[in-house]
C-alpha cells in the first residue's frame, strides 16, 4: 500500500528529578548537600532512510515517546541521560506542525535529520541551592517535562520530472517505455491509483527520474477522482510532462483537456504554471493522430495559459517513435531548470535553531471556574510547576516566591481575589493568602 501522508503523535522524554541528600560522612553526620541532578531527556528526531518508500509504517503506529532521563543521585551523582529517539522516514517527507499548520523542516537530502521534540533538562539537586544561609537545603528540582506535539508527515516524491494528464492518455505506457518501472496498464480510466516512480538513464551516464501522477480530472484541486491525493507529488518535479491524446478515439478535443488540465495546476498552486511544460501528443500511431496534432498545434500558439511557450513533441509509446527526442528534449530543459523550493520552509533556519526554552512567554492568564476557584494557566508557569517537588517545604517556598516574582499574587487581587479563596494550577489547589 502506498502511504504518503499520516498525522502521528510525538512526545519527547522529561528530565530525571534533581535529589535531596547530604553527605554521611564519618564524623559528619550531617554533612553538606550532596544531591546530584536528573538526566536530561531524550529528544524526538527524525531521520531520513533512502530504503523507505511510503509512510506505510505509521499507518498503526501513531505514538512515539522518548525516554526519560534518570533521577539525580547520592554524593552529587549525575542520573543517565536518555537515548534519543530516532524515527526514520523516507527522502522527501515533509513535517509539519498540525496545530499551527507550520513546515517544521523539508527531509530531501540522505543524511537529512532533525529535532522536532526536545527531551526536558535535568532537575537540579541540592547541591546547587546551598548558601552561606542555608547551607543544607531541602531543595530540589523535578525534571522539565519533553515536548509533545502534533506532526503531520506528508511524502512528495522526489522525481525530477512529472507526466501529467487526463486517465488513459498514456502516461503510465510511456513510464514503462522509457524507464524500467512496471506500472499497471489497461483499457480503462484510473487504472493507475497511486504515483509510479522510474528512472531514466542516458548512453552519456545522466539520469532523472520520472513520476507517472495518477488521477487529475476536471475538478482534481476541489477533490474529484483521485487527483487531489497526488497533486502535492508535483510540487518536487522541474519540468511537467504534459500528455494529451490525439489520436480523436474518445471524442475528446486535445485541445480542450490542455486546458482543463493546467486550470487543475493553477487551482492547486498557480506557481505550477511558471514550471516549463513539453505537451506530448500521444498515440501517433493511431489514423488521425496527424491531423488532431497539427489542429493542437495552431490552438498553442495563441494560447497564454502557460508562462513560457510550452514545447510540443508528438509520441507512439507503442512503436517507441519520438521517444528520444523526447528524451534529449526534457534533459535540455532539465539543465536549465533549477529546483523548486517546497512552499512553507522558508523560515525553517530559524525554526530549527530555535531552542525549545527560549520559545516560552512570560505571560500567565488568570480565570475563574463555575465553583468560584481561580485558575492560573501559561506556559511558564506551568513549568515552574511541574518542576517544583512539593514534597519538600523548601521548594514549595521557592515556588510562592516565583509566583509573586512574576506578579501573579497582585494579579489575583486586581482580579478580586480575597484570603481563604482556591487557587488551582493544574491538579494542585491551595489557598490564596493576603
Amino acid at each position: 500500500m502506498f502511504v504518503d501522508h499520516v498525522t502521528i503523535n510525538v512526545k519527547a522524554g522529561n528530565g530525571g528529578n534533581g535529589m535531596v541528600a547530604f553527605r554521611r560522612e564519618k564524623y559528619e553526620p550531617n554533612g553538606g548537600p550532596a544531591g546530584g541532578d536528573g538526566g536530561r531527556g531524550g529528544s524526538v528526531v527524525f531521520k531520513v532512510n533512502t530504503g523507505l518508500r511510503t509512510l506505510m509504517d505509521f499507518r498503526y503506529n501513531q505514538k512515539f515517546k522518548g525516554d526519560h532521563g534518570q533521577n539525580g543521585g547520592i554524593k552529587g551523582m549525575t542520573g543517565r541521560g536518555a537515548e534519543d529517539r530516532v524515527i526514520l522516514v523516507p527522502q522527501g517527507t515533509t513535517l509539519i506542525d498540525d496545530d499551527t499548520n507550520q513546515v517544521i523542516a523539508d527531509l530531501v537530502e540522505p543524511d537529512d535529520q532533525v529535532v522536532v521534540a526536545h527531551g526536558g533538562r535535568g532537575g537540579r539537586g541540592n547541591v546547587h541551592f546551598a548558601t552561606p544561609r542555608n547551607p543544607a537545603p531541602e531543595l530540589a528540582e523535578n525534571g522539565a517535562p519533553g515536548e509533545e506535539r502534533r506532526v503531520r508527515l506528508e511524502l512528495k516524491l522526489l522525481a525530477d520530472v512529472g507526466l501529467i494528464g487526463f486517465p488513459s492518455v498514456g502516461k503510465s505506457t510511456l513510464l514503462a517505455a522509457i524507464t524500467s518501472a512496471t506500472p499497471k496498464i489497461a483499457e480503462y480510466h484510473f487504472t493507475t491509483i497511486t504515483p509510479n516512480l522510474g528512472m531514466v538513464k542516458l548512453s552519456d551516464g545522466r539520469d532523472f527520474a520520472v513520476a507517472d501522477l495518477p488521477g487529475l480530472i476536471e475538478g482534481a484541486a476541489s477533490g474529484v477522482g483521485l487527483g487531489l491525493e497526488f497533486l502535492k507529488h508535483i510540487e518536487r518535479t522541474r519540468v511537467l510532462l504534459h500528455l494529451v491524446d490525439v489520436s480523436g478515439f474518445e471524442d475528446r478535443d486535445p485541445y480542450d483537456d490542455f486546458l482543463k488540465i493546467n486550470a487543475e495546476l493553477k487551482k492547486y498552486d498557480p506557481d505550477l504554471l511558471k514550471r516549463p511544460q513539453i505537451v506530448v501528443a500521444s498515440k501517433m500511431d493511431l489514423p488521425d493522430s496527424a491531423e488532431n496534432l497539427a489542429t493542437l498545434k495552431e490552438k498553442l500558439v495563441h494560447d497564454t495559459t502557460l508562462a513560457t511557450p510550452p514545447v510540443v513533441m508528438s509520441i507512439s509509446s507503442v512503436t517507441h517513435e519520438g521517444l528520444t527526442p523526447l528524451i534529449q528534449k526534457t534533459v535540455e530543459i532539465l539543465d536549465q531548470t533549477p529546483a523548486f523550493p517546497v512552499k512553507g520552509v522558508d523560515d525553517l533556519e530559524r525554526m530549527l535553531t530555535t531552542d525549545d526554552q527560549s520559545a516560552e512567554s512570560d505571560d500567565f492568564q488568570i480565570t475563574r471556574d463555575e465553583a468560584g476557584t481561580w485558575v492560573l494557566t501559561g506556559a511558564k508557569l506551568e513549568r515552574l510547576f511541574q518542576m517544583t517537588n512539593m514534597d519538600h517545604e523548601e521548594s514549595t517556598l521557592r515556588f510562592a516566591r516565583q509566583l509573586r516574582g512574576m506578579g501573579v499574587d497582585e494579579a489575583l487581587r486586581e482580579k478580586g481575589a480575597r484570603n481563604g479563596d482556591l487557587v488551582q494550577i493544574d491538579d494542585f489547589t491551595f489557598e490564596f493568602v493576603e
